[in-house]
């Protein structure tokens, strides 16, 4: 083999090298150090020494089980929302937008620009006791039914469940919002044309055509935004209580105030693994692949 046929084999390693090594570096190297803390045992004043104490999953999981099983019942939530709430907006620009496409586009992403804690908190502005919504709410007289059906505590919406997944589908609704339009854009219009051609409806069309075609964006919106919705803490912290603790937070805490390194990144641990087995049975259930051929059928 000569050196220019080396070159050629050698050259898609060379390419890939550098996105290698940062993965390498700041993802394999953190991940496994923290590893290795979640088995020491120790304190922050005499350090912390490898024992392999594998206990320390279990003690978190049963001390703080119901902050994890919040989380995701938060992250379910919040993400089923995004959808509900995304794919028309995605539709709409997809196929209404026109000439103003880039726009809305830009409009949908501005709040991006502003920190992510300034934006949660000027929602904390809005939804206190003396904020805007519950004026408004006093005015339409519907505190008292809100407080009846429990999506208002005592006629507070802070520190309340609806407060915090409220500020997680505010935050994260650009992240369902972009991969669906992306799909939705790719929608060849003749498809549409022929549908109607074959005396399809439009909602006949929307339900054989679009939403077939638009399920590779949808899995990739859950996916973008169901993981940092459920490890999400900001929102919590600012909007929410002590009832609306999620697993994040405990982490914080641990990491933060207690310097109970070991039980932190254990808790990181079982996030993460809690995470990637539902990520897996999502993607058996609706895969990347099962998408793409309902798409092609």
């Amino acid at each position: 083999m000569n050196a220019p046929q080396i070159r050629r084999r050698l050259t898609p390693y060379a390419l890939i090298l550098p996105g290698w090594l940062w993965l390498v570096i700041f993802f394999v190297v953190p991940t496994v150090a923290m590893l290795s803390v979640s088995t020491m045992t120790g304190d922050d004043l005499n350090g912390f020494k490898q024992t392999w104490h594998l206990s320390t999953y279990t003690d978190a999981w049963s001390s703080f089980h119901t902050q994890i099983v919040r989380s995701l019942v938060y992250g379910l939530i919040a993400t089923a929302l995004c959808l509900v709430i995304g794919y028309p907006v995605a539709y709409w620009i997809a196929f209404r937008g026109g000439r103003y496409k880039n726009a809305l586009l830009f409009l949908l992403l501005l709040p991006f620009f502003v920190s992510f804690i300034i934006r949660t908190q000027s929602w904390e502005f809005m939804l206190e006791d003396n904020g805007m919504v519950l004026r408004v709410l006093r005015d339409l007289h519907l505190v008292g039914l809100l407080n009846n059906v429990g999506l208002l505590d005592n006629g507070q919406i802070l520190q309340t469940q609806v407060a915090v997944i409220g500020g997680l589908v505010y935050n994260f609704l650009p992240f369902a919002v972009l991969p669906i339009y992306v799909a939705l854009e790719r929608i060849d219009p003749a498809l549409h044309e022929a549908s109607a051609d074959l005396y399809a409806n439009k909602a006949a069309a929307f339900a054989k055509v679009t939403l077939p075609l638009s399920l590779p964006g949808v899995f990739a919106a859950v996916l973008l935004t169901f993981v940092p919705v459920a490890s999400d803490y900001i929102n919590a912290l600012i909007l929410g209580g002590a009832k609306t603790t999620m697993i994040g937070n405990v982490i914080q805490t641990q990491y933060l105030t207690n310097l109970d390194y070991p039980r932190a990144a254990a808790l990181s641990f079982i996030l993460m693994g809690v995470l990637l087995v539902g990520i897996f049975l999502y993607a058996r259930v609706l895969g990347t692949e099962d998408a793409l051929e309902m798409a092609a059928t």
